[in-house]
């Protein structure tokens, strides 16, 4: 009953700091305490600088070098088309 518990707490955190609730939920089941913990000390994702594809437009993290929605590849931007645009 607490790695269940242990698990749905990494799940709530985990996406509420924008990662996947499964992906957590796993984790923190089956590593219980430790689990949580990491889930409190993962970085923020949201918080992160986004761009848009030039293809589709969809908004991507920073550093991604390809496209996930059309597989278009992305040069790294100039300082003009960094921003924190709306995820979509």
């Amino acid at each position: 009953m607490i790695i269940f518990f242990c698990g749905l707490s990494a799940g709530v955190i985990g996406r509420q700091k924008g990662s996947s609730f499964l992906l957590w939920f796993l984790i923190g089941f089956c590593v219980p305490l430790l689990g949580t913990a990491a889930a409190v000390l993962y970085r923020v994702e949201r918080d992160e600088d986004r761009r848009a594809c030039p293809e589709c437009g969809r908004s991507l993290p920073l550093y991604a070098q390809v496209c996930t929605t059309c597989g278009a590849d992305l040069e790294f931007p100039d300082e003009g088309g960094v921003g924190a645009a709306s995820p979509r």
